[in-house]
């Protein structure tokens, strides 16, 4: 779920991709003639690399970097102007020596292997061992085996950008805590390892620590906080306060672990203030605050609110659920099995998530293309690019859309993007009628100005809070959110991606003073895989 992904608009959508993946190579042609034949030029090799060529390009390339020769190393990869600095910080800005890499087989082109080393600084030094991996490519030009050069050659996980550096740190540690001053570690909870490494990188000077002499991973970007590796000699933590609850926490570890590729945040609605934020993915973004995804059906949320602030119907008026609708030569259509409705009320409409209904709404007077966009910012606070949480988070983002995309977007597809945090922060503010901008450690702290809006009326935080609450009853939010009333609400959504089998999972729900939204990818309907994870987090009370 990373920035840039790109969702699909219901409907029929075609995708035409061209491949040209093949490594470039050179025709030969020999000129025969009189009594003799000039040959061309020597033949470029051409096709992948044979097993004997993976292991004599990958052995140099080990035998190179085990002796410190960065150089040499560097012109056993396609890319020796990238590869040729990070190999000379391995020992230089490292300070790694003593390097014994240990090869497996090959699998093909790919060699993995373990590398053990003794980082060295100040008279001080401790082993690292780890295992990476590489892939033997031919050049594009000269036909030559060559390593095919990332990064993450050298340290797994390392991107464009990145540096090992070993000295002190540049931030001092931090112990971060919840609200009631627990203590929270990545070893407890795993979710919290990428987040506290961002605090840290930012807070460490205001919490009052001393620096560490540590082995790091830091960041192009500096406000990604470095990832400690190896510590030499500890340094004095600051304690940092969070807004983070250790039992929310806790309930979010657990119940994401039971999906692959999710991520779910919760809030209190009447402070903003964020209780949990947990991912289970196979890297380490932190999807829930950062992610750029079509949220579904939960996008009806501002959807309504926009129809109700405008006079175009409410609760209790009309929404005719039709089995299709059409938008501007874009027919749209409702999940399999749903039962037309022509007599439908909003609220029906609502908790069936009946997406025709919506779409023949977006097309009453007063509303323009821009009317999701501006309920969705002056309302809701989203995409402004302001809000200040305490670590990198991303604001949603609601384009005013011409075309098929004005409804799709109603429906949450088209160009709507929002991540978990977003979601949670829409339904905190359906249920309160006022925008709080969510946060993970105080603004007194730094004095940041924390992004506002102007929130809903009472009446229409009224009706959307009831219409939550039909959902979570007896609408599409039921099955998830058993047991959990009588003040609860809920929200499913269901987003087709270009390329996916099934559908990405979204839920948002608020059981008393709790927000929380969940998102899955591929995990199909809304209450299939982000309901029950919701659900957990919301059991704890926050």
């Amino acid at each position: 779920m990373r920035k840039g992904a790109k969702a699909a608009i219901v409907g029929s959508v075609f995708a035409v991709m061209v491949g040209g993946a093949g490594y470039g190579a050179y025709n030969v042609v020999t000129a025969i003639s009189g009594d003799g034949g000039a040959a061309g030029p020597p033949a470029v090799r051409t096709g992948p690399p044979s097993g004997d060529e993976v292991k004599e390009t990958s052995g140099k390339f080990f035998a190179a970097w085990e002796k410190g020769s960065a150089s040499v190393a560097a012109d056993y990869t396609n890319n020796a102007a990238d590869a040729r600095p990070l190999l000379a910080g391995y020992r230089d800005d490292a300070h790694l020596t003593d390097v014994r890499i240990t090869p497996d087989k090959p699998s093909g082109a790919t060699v993995s292997y373990s590398v053990k080393a003794t980082v060295s600084y100040d008279g001080k030094t401790k082993p690292l061992a780890y295992d990476s991996e590489l892939t033997v490519v031919r050049g594009q030009t000269t036909g030559k085996a060559l390593v095919d050069w990332q990064p993450s050659v050298v340290y797994p996980g390392l991107e464009k950008g990145d540096t090992l550096v070993t000295g002190e740190s540049a931030s001092p540690p931090i112990e971060a805590v919840d609200r009631n001053n627990v203590v929270l570690t990545k070893e407890k909870y795993p979710s919290l390892g990428p987040i506290l490494d961002a605090l840290r990188g930012k807070y460490g000077d205001e919490a009052g620590g001393t620096p560490a002499v540590e082995l790091a991973i830091r960041h192009a970007d500096a406000s990604a906080g470095a990832k400690t590796l190896v510590t030499l000699a500890k340094g004095k933590a600051g304690r940092l306060r969070t807004t983070i609850s250790a039992t929310a926490q806790a309930a979010a570890e657990r119940a994401v672990t039971n999906y692959a590729e999710s991520s779910v945040v919760a809030v209190k609605p009447s402070t903003g203030e964020v209780l949990a934020v947990a991912n289970h993915r196979k890297d380490e973004f932190n999807a829930a605050f950062e992610g750029e995804l079509a949220p579904g059906s939960t996008m009806k949320i501002i959807t309504a609110a926009m129809l109700i602030d405008n006079g175009v119907t409410s609760m209790n008026g009309p929404a005719p659920c039709t089995d299709t609708a059409v938008w501007q030569s874009q027919t749209f259509h409702n999940l399999t099995g749903m039962k037309a409705n022509e007599s439908a009320t909003l609220a029906n409409s609502f908790l069936r998530s009946c997406n025709t209904a919506f779409v023949k709404l977006v097309d009453e007077k007063p509303l323009t293309d821009e009317s999701l966009t501006t309920e969705a910012q002056e309302r809701f606070g989203l995409g402004k690019d302001n809000w200040k949480t305490g670590i990198r988070s991303f604001d949603g983002s609601v384009p005013a859309s011409g075309g098929p995309n004005r409804a799709a977007n109603a429906i949450g597809q088209g160009e709507v993007q929002m991540s978990p945090l977003n979601m949670a922060s829409v339904t905190a503010t359906a249920i309160t009628g006022a925008f709080r901008q969510p946060y993970l450690v105080s603004p007194k702290l730094d004095d940041r100005q924390l992004a506002t809006a102007r929130g809903l009326s009472h009446g229409t935080s009224a009706q959307l809070k009831e219409m939550m609450r039909l959902t979570a009853a007896q609408g599409t939010g039921a099955p998830a959110m058993a047991g959990l009333g009588p003040n609860y609400g809920a929200k499913t959504g269901s987003a087709d991606v270009d390329g996916q089998a099934k559908s990405n999972s979204w839920f948002t729900g608020f059981r008393g003073d709790v927000a929380a939204a969940a998102m899955t990818e591929e995990g199909g309907h809304g209450g299939d895989a982000a309901g029950p994870i919701v659900a957990a987090v919301l059991r704890t009370g926050g």
